[in-house]
């Protein structure tokens, strides 16, 4: 059994180590969504965390499972013209491919337009991961066609293994 929930400040240090472990080092490669071989260091941060944990504004979601554990979160914040960006996603890689990311995905479009009115969704992936782009489309997202540079001098979001790094921008529009 599982509780979908709204994070709290405590969770910080846990919803931290959930998306390290999902994208980055050893740890990731036991899932699909690792990012190892195309980033080093860290993914994200506590101070990063709890900014959107603490943002009244936006919604961190997370997926608990009986045991207390964290099996899944993602992050939902409002922007302008009706739209909300979808970010830190991620699933305990020992659970991934199991259903359980299916789950937090359609809660967190129902959160996004029931919640914070938001029309339309949009993410960013890394264009380089084709599977993960692939896996979305899946879902009825559309990659724009717009792209974003990789904050590849940024080492709070890791240290690039290619130069040629960069997010493509995805959406889908909520019914």
């Amino acid at each position: 059994m599982t509780t979908l929930r709204r994070a709290r400040v405590d969770d910080v240090a846990v919803l931290v180590a959930l998306v390290e472990s999902a994208y980055r080092g050893d740890s990731s490669r036991a899932g699909w969504t690792t990012e190892a071989d195309l980033l080093h260091g860290q993914r994200t941060d506590a101070d990063e965390v709890g900014r959107v944990v603490a943002d009244p504004r936006g919604r961190v979601l997370v997926l608990e499972d009986v045991d207390g554990g964290l099996l899944a979160c993602c992050h939902l914040e409002p922007r302008a013209g009706g739209t909300a960006y979808f970010g830190m996603f991620a699933v305990r890689p020992g659970r991934q491919g199991g259903g359980v990311g299916s789950t937090v995905l359609a809660e967190a479009e129902r959160v996004a337009a029931e919640e914070l009115g938001a029309t339309t969704l949009e993410m960013t992936v890394i264009r380089q991961r084709t599977e993960l782009v692939a896996y979305y489309e899946r879902r009825g997202w559309t990659w724009t066609g717009d792209t974003r540079p990789f904050p590849a001098d940024d080492v709070r979001f890791g240290v690039p293994q290619r130069a040629d790094l960069e997010f493509a921008v995805l959406s889908k529009p909520l019914v």
